[in-house]
């Protein structure tokens, strides 16, 4: 996260509030924002002389100054607070397994820890996992898109500590797309770990007033209640923009590619590669099936650190470079439909995993019906006004 800091106040850099128009968005002041896990005197009591598991990924950070941090886990060993074993997410504990990749249980090589992995068979702790704990602790940098995993982590860790009677400490942290809520509400039969929860593609909550919302919606197995201890930020602003200093997962290496995702995400269930397997992840597309004349910006995805096999492995694909677009306030579907329209394999074009992303089937049929941008946004504008009134009692930050 671009930041200055002092003592346990972290300074970000904001951008222009929601307010403004996605041309108008630009780098506009320094202002305190003091990040949950370094307000160390709100919740150290609640840990010491207790028997600790910790949720946690390379974000999951105390900042000292600009380039100096410490992670959670390792500031609280030195503060003899008694951790017993990590629990890792998608991509892992130091966050640099490919999406989707199988994650193994382990042991952290700095600490001695045990590693316990969310991701791959097991996504939900077993009893056996939480035996002997008596508290939790969850701090994860989240994006503020749904299908972006760390929030279905999220479920399985409330669900499995309600199950077993731990309570869980959530350690707030911003959301870098917190200053919009936009696209579909997920439909029930299209659950699924990359989409869990009737909510918009972009949720508009930080992870604390997520975990709020799961349990006061009922949305845990039996519709039990997870004991949550709730640590919030300090001077947090959800109408402004922050831009991130650790990158939160491997294909998410910059402010650009966090302010893109939740529109290019789409193109991961389509035939079109969204910038894996090049330096500028979710900040361009491309396909050999997209038309030249149109799409003038040409690369090669190749083989690399978070994308082992990205798709059209060394193959040019034609496509577009966002790389200077505005910072959007919006969900932009225009690329996702000139890529359809202007597709050599339109009978190809979407996958398995569209609808899932999607939460619906009838983002894909409104694509092919050949409906404009306009007309499918619409569409959402009646669900988006019930979420916007839904969320209301969980939100802890002004709006």
């Amino acid at each position: 996260m671009v930041l200055k800091s002092f003592k346990n106040t972290v300074y970000f850099i904001l951008l222009a509030c929601i307010s403004c128009s996605a041309q108008e968005l630009k780098t506009e002041s320094y202002s305190n924002l003091g990040v949950a896990a370094n307000r160390t005197e709100t919740y150290l009591s609640l840990l010491e002389g207790k028997q600790v598991g910790i949720v946690g990924n390379q974000t999951s950070v105390i900042f000292n100054t600009e380039s100096d941090y410490v992670h959670l886990v390792d500031s609280l060993l030195n503060r003899n607070i008694h951790i017993q074993k990590v629990f890792a997410p998608e991509h892992g504990f130091r966050g640099k397994a490919d999406a989707g990749e199988v994650i193994k249980d382990g042991i952290d090589m700095k600490t001695g820890l045990p590693i316990i992995s969310l991701y791959g068979d097991q996504k939900k702790p077993k009893a056996e996992h939480l035996k002997n704990l008596d508290i939790m602790v969850f701090d994860i940098q989240d994006v503020g898109a749904r299908f972006y995993t760390y929030i279905s982590t999220l479920h399985y860790i409330m669900e499995a500590c309600a199950e077993q009677n731990i309570p869980l400490l959530v350690l707030d942290r911003p959301n870098p797309n917190g200053h919009y809520i936009d696209g579909p509400v997920l439909e029930e039969e299209f659950k699924s770990f990359v989409g869990m929860h009737p909510v918009p593609v972009v949720h508009g909550l930080t992870i604390a007033e997520y975990a709020r919302m799961i349990n006061g919606e009922g949305w845990l197995a039996n519709r039990i209640q997870c004991d949550l201890k709730i640590i919030s930020m300090r001077g947090y602003s959800p109408k402004l923009s922050y831009d991130l200093l650790i990158k939160p997962s491997p294909n998410l290496p910059n402010a650009k590619s966090i302010n893109l995702y939740p529109s290019l995400c789409f193109f991961e269930g389509t035939n079109v590669n969204a910038g894996r397997g090049t330096s500028m992840q979710f900040q361009v597309f491309g396909s050999p099936f997209l038309d030249a004349s149109v799409f003038d910006f040409e690369y090669t995805p190749t083989s690399s650190e978070g994308a082992k096999y990205p798709k059209h492995e060394d193959v040019l694909c034609y496509g577009r470079n966002l790389q200077n677009q505005s910072d959007l306030d919006y969900l932009n579907l225009d690329w996702l439909l000139q890529a359809y329209r202007h597709t050599q394999d339109q009978a190809s074009f979407f996958n398995d995993l569209f609808n899932k992303l999607a939460g619906n089937t009838s983002l894909q049929r409104q694509i092919q019906q050949g409906k404009t941008a306009d007309e499918i946004r619409e569409i959402w504008e009646s669900d988006l006004k019930t979420y916007k009134q839904k969320i209301k009692p969980y939100l802890l930050y002004e709006r």
